[in-house]
């Protein structure tokens, strides 16, 4: 396990959350002098964010990777498309991106509004350009066991579990959800063979009968399903690990704006049972924009001949 694993585990010892900041900071921090070391040898790294329409938690979303990026030394270029765009035009802008020398990296932020086929979007990105890691070719590589870009909230929730000595090999993990976002890709990743993996993995979703008694099962449990806390304190296993990868806004007339946060997990009767969890905010979120820094350097890497290994 890396040096930045084990400080984040001396400053968490003993409270049981697992909190992605420290280690998606110390990954940043980084990132940051291999990018400078990087640029001073060929160029900068550069991402194109687009976005499309007024999406408020899109726009926030999009800002804070934004600002990520020129933390670690990663130069962006963001898109901003109006509502009206139709799917012609912002493929075509796809296309000059990818034709685009100097861009590294596109992610298109999701949702897509109607009219525009979210599949169609993200296929038409470059294999070489997806820092997403959504497209057909490197999911296909991921479940190939030779992954190229792996998607930024599985890998960097692999990266939790290895920063805080969670042993996968041999153990019973649960996926709550089948996204290509998150849950399938999670699942090859745990399933995969040597560390990290190696577990046995039971996928859920929406159709599965008898979602309690398998979750209660899971030695490790990743909740991605969308659910405001869905996943309740009964429904856990004396000592699991839990992961919670759910942003869910819910109202809340003593907030500030009127709503807050919480996750698909019911944070105050789990953490009960739980030997270590991820809070909503705070756990899965920082480490996602850190993996998207992390492939945009290597999509660099890669695209000026300077070696296939990451940072």
């Amino acid at each position: 396990m890396s040096a930045w694993g084990k400080e984040s585990l001396m400053v968490r010892s003993g409270d049981g959350l697992i909190l992605g900041k420290p280690i998606a900071d110390a990954i940043l921090e980084d990132l940051a002098g291999s990018i400078a070391e990087f640029g001073r040898l060929f160029r900068p790294p550069k991402l194109a964010v687009v976005i499309v329409g007024e999406d408020p938690a899109s726009r926030v979303y999009v800002g804070t990777k934004v600002k990520v990026a020129a933390r670690c030394g990663i130069h962006s270029s963001l898109v901003e498309l109006p509502e009206s765009t139709g799917q012609g035009d912002l493929l075509g802008l796809l296309d000059s991106l990818n034709a685009d020398e100097g861009t590294d990296g596109i992610l298109v932020q999701m949702p897509l509004p109607a009219g525009i086929d979210q599949q169609t979007v993200i296929e038409r990105i470059s294999p070489a350009k997806d820092v997403d890691g959504l497209h057909p070719f490197n999911l296909g590589r991921l479940a190939a066991g030779s992954p190229r870009f792996v998607p930024c909230t599985p890998a960097g929730i692999a990266v939790l579990l290895d920063a805080y000595e969670v042993s996968t090999r041999g153990r019973h993990a649960v996926v709550v959800g089948r996204s290509v976002l998150v849950g399938k890709p999670m699942a090859l990743l745990l399933a995969a063979k040597g560390p990290g993996g190696d577990a046995t993995v039971t996928i859920c979703h929406s159709r599965t009968g008898g979602l309690a008694s398998i979750v209660r099962t899971a030695d490790i449990l990743v909740a991605a399903v969308g659910s405001p806390r869905m996943i309740t304190g009964e429904m856990v296993k004396e000592g699991a690990v839990v992961i919670d990868v759910g942003v869910n806004r819910i109202d809340d007339a003593s907030a500030k704006r009127g709503h807050r946060l919480c996750g698909d997990v019911d944070f105050d009767s789990v953490r009960l049972r739980a030997s270590l969890i991820t809070p909503v905010p705070g756990g899965v979120g920082p480490m996602t924009v850190a993996m998207l820094m992390k492939n945009t350097y290597q999509a660099a890497r890669w695209a000026l001949g300077a070696g296939h290994d990451g940072a």
